[in-house]
C-alpha cells in the first residue's frame, strides 16, 4: 500500500510503479481493519477492472 485514507479507502502502488485507487469496500472485503504504507497486498479485480478486494498476498 502506498497510502491509507481516513475514509477507509487506500492507494496501492503496483510493482510497475502505477498507482491504483482501492475503495473502502475493497479494503474491508479483504479482511483488513487498516493498511499501512509498504504493506503488500493482492488486488482482486472484477470483469470491469474495478478493484473488488485487497487480500493478503499468497
Amino acid at each position: 500500500m502506498s497510502a491509507h485514507h481516513p475514509d477507509g479507502s487506500a492507494t496501492a502502488l503496483r510493482d510497475d510503479g502505477v498507482l491504483v485507487d482501492v475503495p473502502a469496500a475493497a479494503v474491508a472485503e479483504g479482511g483488513w481493519r487498516s493498511l499501512r504504507p509498504g504493506q503488500r497486498v493482492t488486488l482482486d479485480r472484477g470483469p470491469d477492472g474495478a478493484v473488488r478486494a485487497a487480500r493478503r498476498p499468497v
